[in-house]
């Protein structure tokens, strides 16, 4: 049987391939279009190809191309819009793998910045010159500059005020035609009126029709007056007057409609670091949304509103804040309010002017503004959580549909209302509204089932209803998440049939041939909202949950390279999909290309679980994959391993050692010999920067009174210090026995293991002999819990722990306290050592495991004890060396560490440090400079010696 994915046209792929003259690549296997075609939206479509260009050149020939062949090009970032704008059966451009660039100008007052750049990126670039950009959509981590452009992004505190088309300087475009602009340039109307004659001339055209037509003007300023990402932004035509200005403002919320944005300039705004937040509950809804008027008057960053659903739904988190899980939900509704201002002492005086006005409010319980940063940090938990548990709730195969809508202030109740209503009469329970209430802009969201033939009526009726109470009320029907396909069919209702037809004539000014993004902005296909609609298939329950977002993608490490956590799980759904319709032949190329992308190349560590907004591990489910698919005589020799640990260590310590001593070319020939033929995902590949093996850990040491027990790791063990250090355990002992800091051992230690490398290879009976071995005996070192048991090593601290929480046979090992080194070091012996010597600057990489962790903090305290400057990489992240994975697979690493070996070697650094042998080993593999554990340092820093 032929797979029922059509083919694409080879002639296409052919030209489109030669469209890439500077490198960039074009792919077309089934894995690769079906990873792509989901987006964060409830629709989907297929592209023929996935191009991914590395400048603007080769997409000037790309739109050349798509336009000769008549075939829809779109283009692809973040993909965490909401509306299908980011979905095509076309060419599909990614823009997320190149276009990072970032150009801090004017001591950062503007920055210079590549499509492919997230806001989370920029804004810690600007973070050192105090500025920030305006916009600051919830998606902040994954959503990128061209997409925050293109669907003119706004967010929490920025209102209409500080949006990305209030605060943009200039863009550099590519036309369909391929011709290039750069509106900041000089001679850009001269350009644009030389290379793009009837487009300058149509422009100006439409500028002196609008503003000669008064209904139009005052249509617009209606419009315009809230936020509203509804259609083109036709108030360019008011507040611009050159076509080159006109243009350029055009194009932000055009949805890639229009133009390709190659580049931005940005005027940034000054970064408010200090702020007090309050919840104030009130009753009832209407007295809530009565109540913003005279708080609007006391100058708040922002106003977020959360209805009685928002409120109950909150309540079942167990960190949620407790003047939430105080109230008895009836009809109650609440406002978060948080005032910012650049000193501390100066959003002091702003809470306490406005505690005048908060003391005449009608609340529930009296106001209470904090400016402690646990507190807030609940209270935003609250607010920012509701997607996640929403979405999480949802019943299996139905989709979470965020939408989000603007009225007048004053309309404001009667539409949280009505909408109340229209849940109620559409049967859509557990539905909520929240939102940013200062700007009259709310969010509600509700799951249905759709495609696959489900019955869309309920939805379609709802839809319908709910346009026409968002019109009647003056509003608009989309405020931030963009027109897409989704409110497409209903821009002409909206703006009436003589500024949509100016709508049309912008469209096919800059787009003769139709062939970009088509669609979407504006449609005249009135079921447009309905058709190429999601289908979520029930799936492996640790990632059923997923809502596609695409939040966890900028922190995985095989980004880049493979797939990421989105992908792994829409490709489980379409590989379940097309098991249903019976398509082995689809099924059988997913399943064989899924290996290596998505389930080898998968570091499994935890990273993508940290940005995820439902707490989604894709690793959990990738460990299980491995599990079942790994052989009878693999599972029997880690299972041996793991009876024998402690000889197993000592071969592959004295394998490394014996491998330093060959010729470096023998070793390389039998080691690439012994990949051929066991397999590249099993023997480890050699490289010459691996250490010696380490110095075996001593099996029992014993101490009349110890203050904690010392769990070296095995991986030390493995790996040898490197020349510049003693290594971790030795440098532990050192600095302990400095502090008066006495330490006991587990008995049988050479034989114990965290067990993360069983449970990351999903080896589970391996796992369960180490767990059944390796608890007793920190509950017998520990005396019975009395004191901590510490770990050298973040990864094995993390899997310790995992361990300690998965564990079944007795209840007491729960009351195991495993920390890891660096943080105990910090808490309990750094205020007992003196520090003689400091490092002049040390570059710092957390990992994951102690991000996941909670860790970072206490490394940083570390560091900052031994080193005059300590600088973490802006582009830190996941080092994908994964235990032995970058060992088995080198690509991932690196791939992984690109970014940010190429800001190291442009730094000037006296030391490298992390916290993980493994990550050490990673790093220096990456950036060829020597990583050790940030505590051999220290135990340098103290030393009396100097070396």
């Amino acid at each position: 049987m032929s797979s029922t994915l059509p083919a694409p046209p080879p002639q296409l792929l052919a030209d489109l391939s030669a469209a890439m003259l500077e490198g960039g690549t074009v792919r077309s296997r089934a894995t690769d279009r079906l990873a792509m075609a989901h987006d964060a939206s409830h629709f989907l479509l297929t592209p023929s190809a996935i191009a991914t260009p590395i400048n603007a050149a080769e997409v000037g020939r790309l739109l050349r191309t798509s336009a000769a062949h008549g075939i829809p090009l779109t283009f692809r970032s973040g993909g965490t819009s909401l509306s299908g704008q980011a979905v095509t059966d076309g060419v599909l451009v990614d823009t997320r793998r190149n276009f990072r660039e970032i150009e801090i100008i004017d001591d950062g007052h503007r920055v210079r910045i590549g499509p492919g750049a997230t806001v989370r990126q920029v804004n810690t670039r600007l973070a050192k010159f105090g500025r920030k950009l305006g916009p600051d959509p919830a998606s902040e981590s994954a959503c990128t500059l061209g997409g925050v452009v293109a669907n003119n992004s706004s967010g929490m505190a920025c209102g209409t005020v500080a949006n990305t088309y209030n605060t943009l300087d200039s863009v550099t475009l590519v036309l369909p035609s391929g011709t290039v602009i750069d509106t900041g340039a000089s001679d850009a109307d001269a350009r644009l009126k030389a290379l793009e004659p009837e487009l300058f001339a149509g422009l100006d055209q439409l500028r002196e029709r609008i503003r000669h037509n008064p209904a139009s003007v005052t249509k617009l300023q209606q419009q315009f007056s809230m936020k509203n990402t509804m259609g083109y932004g036709l108030n360019s035509f008011l507040d611009y007057d050159t076509p080159a200005q006109i243009l350029a403002h055009l194009v932000v919320g055009s949805e890639g409609t229009l133009a390709f944005i190659a580049s931005v300039v940005m005027r940034t705004v000054p970064l408010l670091s200090h702020s007090m937040t309050g919840l104030l509950v009130f009753e009832s809804l209407d007295r809530a949304t009565g109540s913003l008027p005279e708080l609007v008057a006391t100058g708040p960053a922002t106003i977020e509103l959360l209805d009685a659903t928002s409120l109950r739904v909150s309540q079942s988190d167990p960190s949620a804040a407790e003047i939430l899980r105080s109230i008895t939900v009836r009809n109650h509704a609440a406002l978060l309010v948080e005032y910012q201002a650049q000193s501390a002492l100066e959003t002091a005086d702003l809470s306490a002017t406005a505690y005048s006005t908060l003391r005449r409010l009608p609340l529930e319980r009296t106001a209470s503004l904090s400016a402690d940063p646990r507190v807030r940090a609940k209270l935003w938990h609250t607010r920012k959580g509701l997607y996640a548990a929403v979405a999480q709730a949802r019943p299996s195969g139905t989709t979470a549909l965020l939408e989000d809508v603007a009225v007048p202030l004053p309309a404001l109740l009667n539409t949280c209302q009505q909408l109340t209503r229209l849940f109620e009469s559409h049967a859509y329970s557990n539905s909520v509204i929240f939102g940013h209430a200062k700007d009259g802009n709310i969010h509600f969201m509700l799951t249905e089932k759709l495609g696959g033939g489900s019955n869309l009526d309920r939805f379609t009726a709802f839809t319908e209803d709910m346009v026409q109470l968002i019109l009647s009320n003056g509003g608009s029907l989309k405020a931030e998440h963009g027109t897409g396909r989704m409110m497409a069919p209903y821009v002409r209702r909206q703006y009436g049939d003589e500024l949509y037809d100016v709508m049309r004539e912008v469209k096919r000014l800059c787009d003769p041939a139709g062939t970009l993004n088509p669609g979407v902005v504006i449609s005249d296909d009135k079921d447009a909202h309905v058709r190429d609609l999601k289908v979520t298939p029930t799936i492996e329950a640790e990632v059923d949950g997923c809502v596609e977002c695409g939040y966890c993608e900028p922190v995985c490490p095989s980004k880049d390279l493979t797939t990421t956590p989105r992908q792994r799980i829409v490709l489980r759904r379409e590989m379940e999909r097309a098991r249903l319709a019976g398509d082995s032949a689809l099924l059988s190329e997913l399943a064989e290309q899924f290996d290596y992308d998505a389930v080898q190349t998968c570091a499994v560590d935890g990273m993508c679980q940290t940005a995820c907004p439902v707490l989604i591990n894709t690793g959990d489910l990738v460990k299980r994959l491995r599990a079942d698919t790994a052989g009878k005589l693999e599972s029997t020799a880690w299972r041996s391993a793991a009876r024998h640990w402690a000889g197993s260590s000592t071969v592959a310590s004295l394998a490394l050692t014996v491998t330093q001593k060959l010729p470096e070319p023998l070793v390389r020939t039998a080691n690439s010999l012994g990949r051929k033929v066991i397999s590249k995902d099993t023997l480890p590949l050699w490289s010459s920067e691996l250490p010696a093996g380490g110095v075996q850990r001593e099996r029992q040491r014993t101490v009349g009174h110890a203050d904690a027990v010392y769990f070296t790791a095995c991986v030390g063990a493995i790996f040898g210090p490197t020349d510049a250090g003693p290594g971790v355990r030795e440098a532990f002992e050192q600095i302990c026995d400095r502090a008066g800091v006495s330490l006991a051992y587990p008995k049988d230690l050479p034989g114990l293991c965290c067990g993360t490398p069983w449970r990351s290879k999903g080896m589970t009976k391996g796992y369960e002999h180490m767990a059944a071995i390796v608890l007793p005996a920190l509950w017998a070192a520990s005396r019975q819990g009395k004191i901590p048991i510490v770990c050298d090593a973040s990864s094995c601290t993390e899997g310790l722990r995992q361990m300690q929480e998965h564990a079944t046979e007795s209840p007491d090992w729960a009351s195991l306290r495993i920390i890891d080194v660096v943080e105990f070091v910090e808490q309990e012996v750094l205020g007992k050592l003196r520090v003689r010597r400091k490092v002049d600057s040390l570059a710092l990489h957390p990992t994951c495991s102690s991000t996941r962790m909670g860790l970072n903090s206490s490394l940083h305290a570390v560091a900052d004890a031994l080193a005059t400057v300590v600088t973490v990489p802006e582009s830190w992240g996941c080092c994908g060396f994964a235990g032995d994975r970058g060992l088995l697979h080198p690509e991932l690493t690196a791939s992984a560490t690109e970014a940010q070996a190429a800001e190291l070697a442009a730094g000037n650094f006296s030391a490298y440090a992390s916290c993980n042998r493994t990550c050490e080993l990673g790093m220096t593999r990456a950036s060829g400079s020597q990583y050790q554990h940030v505590l051999e340092l220290l135990a340098w820093a103290c030393s009396e010696v100097a070396d």
